[in-house]
């Protein structure tokens, strides 16, 4: 007493744990006294089983969820996210047009408002694009109008000089010519007679130097009358012919640039309005969707039915990753809200393990039960396997891998509903008088299934030819007989010792229930055991390693590991890998993967 207080009390804490260990270090010290060495062990000490013949049914159960063959599904098509107003109490029974699910439409209204103004700027916009585009077809057929004229008005101004103006100039000028060189001839004439009077001195010198005045501005005006006529043909004339030319020239470039600018002019008002008139289109469209999107938000019953929620039925029960549905949730667009089922068939829907899998095929027939009818058995068939494996149960635990199965059944029962939890078998074999023997009593050295059978005060390993199992029990095909008794627990280190002598084997649960040897070598000398290495070799999580272990002790690891449910090993396999390094982690599922391929292409030989 006076050591234990002497500890103190920071030690006081520490005694429970020492006392377990104490405790389960004698435990292990007398189970070794109870074992033998070798191949051989003592009468009595270990567990057996007597062959036995008779009936064997091959089945895997499941459990699962009832689900009705015909339903509605419900879903949210408001867009985004949007909040339950208003929900329907779930088993409920509606008649169609009845309100079940009313969503928050207060964002939406107000959307509605304003893409309701932007409709009206849009039709305004369109209107004016439409009376454009009339003024600019007018403009242009008045513009081309004014040009057209324009170019018959030059082009009479040509005509009508060349065939008027030209040939009228040309008289006048001859004329006056004619005039100017009659008035000359009569000036020169009296000009003669005023010199012959002078010289008769009839008249004065005056009067004779007005004569011949006269005399010579006749001259001069005849001589201007003849320049004029060569002035009007050599320049005159041909200029303004030309420039009547030019402005023909112009005026059709005119109206061509007229043209082009109208038509231009018209093409521009019309894409305007064409654009206008899309997006006038456009914004109405995303009324009318504003406006859909509210109606949206009240869900009413297209039939009579059961109101069923489907966070009820999702995943089983087990794997819910939502919370139940309720008002003031939130819920997005697509997402599954409320199943109206029908109750004129039903089926069950299980999740078959990868492991089992290959035993399960379409038209097996299957019993199913269920939690909520006890005693009552329900008939079915497999209908339909998913061809890949669930993704959500995937994404909660990546090592799981499960897929989805329908089992459709035979009769319909009032008192069955969506949500259900049931058990299904699903009968792959029915044997009415064969061998078996249970699954752990099965040891695979190499590629031969081997029992261990008693032979005097031991046991000798006995190669067998087995079929499939039901988890419990394996069916023996040849290699053994009944009555004959065979070691449940089937030394793991004859396996070592006949195919890999001086290295240690570890228990490891096959894919199909049958123990197998097959473990990773142990870490070289000074090495400590990886996380890794002591799950595949089935060890406890707070037990010593593998190097520090007694056979006894790695006997009694691999009894708790093989009476674990799977659900279990699962579980310690996943805390123990939350241990591992990355790399650790990867190597750990590389191995086992291989293990697994081993194992399926052992059954498959079995059975062959």
């Amino acid at each position: 007493m006076s050591a234990v207080t002497g500890i103190g009390h920071a030690t006081r804490g520490k005694l429970p744990i020492v006392a377990f260990f104490v405790i389960v270090a004698g435990a292990l010290g007398a189970f070794a006294l109870t074992r033998q060495t070798g191949l051989g062990v003592a009468r009595g000490t270990e567990p057996t089983f007597r062959v036995r013949k008779g009936p064997l049914t091959i089945s895997v159960v499941e459990s699962g969820t009832i689900k009705s063959l015909e339903q509605v599904s419900l879903k949210s098509e408001v867009e985004g996210q949007s909040t339950l107003i208003y929900l329907v109490p779930e088993g409920t029974r509606v008649q169609k047009g009845d309100l079940l699910v009313e969503l928050d439409a207060s964002r939406l209204q107000d959307d509605l408002i304003q893409q309701q103004i932007a409709v009206d700027n849009a039709e305004a916009a369109f209107i004016r694009a439409r009376e454009n585009l009339a003024v600019a077809r007018n403009q242009a057929v008045s513009n081309i109008s004014k040009a057209e004229l324009d170019l018959q008005f030059a082009q009479e101004d040509v005509t009508q000089y060349n065939e008027g103006l030209h040939p009228q100039e040309v008289k006048e000028a001859e004329s006056k010519i004619t005039l100017t060189r009659e008035e000359l001839e009569r000036a020169a004439e009296k000009l003669r007679w005023s010199e012959r009077l002078y010289e008769d001195k009839y008249i004065s010198l005056t009067e004779v130097e007005a004569d011949r005045l006269a005399h010579n501005r006749a001259q001069l005006n005849y001589e201007l009358a003849v320049a004029s006529l060569q002035l009007l043909e050599d320049y005159t004339s041909k200029r303004k012919l030309a420039e009547l030319e030019s402005n023909v020239d112009q005026a059709k470039m005119a109206l061509e640039r007229v043209k082009l600018q109208a038509n231009a002019d018209i093409v521009q008002a019309e894409a305007d309005l064409k654009a206008k008139e899309t997006e006038l289109r456009q914004q109405r469209s995303k009324f009318q969707k504003i406006e859909g999107q509210v109606a949206k938000t009240k869900i009413f019953a297209p039939r009579d039915g059961l109101v069923v929620y489907a966070t009820s039925v999702e995943g089983g029960g087990r794997h819910r990753s939502r919370e139940p549905l309720q008002e003031g949730q939130a819920v997005r667009e697509r997402q599954e809200l409320i199943y109206l089922p029908s109750a004129e068939s039903m089926m069950a829907e299980v999740q078959i393990h990868e492991s089992s899998l290959e035993k399960v095929r379409i038209g097996l027939p299957a019993l199913v039960t269920v939690d909520a009818l006890p005693g009552q058995v329900f008939r079915g068939r497999v209908s339909k396997i998913a061809p890949l494996p669930d993704a959500q149960s995937a994404w909660l635990n990546p090592d799981l891998k499960v897929y989805p199965t329908q089992i459709n059944l035979d009769t319909s029962n009032a008192e069955l509903r969506t949500g259900m939890n049931c058990q299904a078998q699903i009968i792959v074999e029915e044997h009415p008088d064969v061998l078996y023997v249970p699954v752990q009593a099965v040891l695979r050295i190499g590629a031969e299934p081997t029992v261990f059978v008693r032979h005097g005060s031991g046991f000798e390993p006995q190669p067998v030819k087995i079929g499939l199992d039901n988890n419990s029990m394996v069916r023996v095909l040849t290699g053994i007989e009944p009555g004959q008794e065979v070691l449940l627990t089937p030394p793991l280190d004859a396996k070592a010792e006949v195919e890999r002598p001086q290295v240690p084997a570890s228990p490891v649960e096959s894919a199909d229930g049958i123990a197998s040897a097959d473990a990773p070598p142990e870490p070289p000398p000074g090495e400590p055991p990886t996380e890794a290495r002591r799950i595949r070799r089935g060890e406890e999580h707070a037990g010593p390693a593998s190097g520090d272990m007694t056979p006894e002790q790695r006997e009694e690891a691999r009894r708790r590991f093989q009476n674990m449910s799977p659900e279990e090993r699962e579980a310690m396999i996943r805390q123990r890998m939350q241990n591992m390094s990355p790399e650790e982690r990867e190597q750990f599922q590389r191995r086992r993967r291989e293990r697994q391929s081993g194992d399926n292409g052992h059954r498959a030989g079995g059975r062959q």
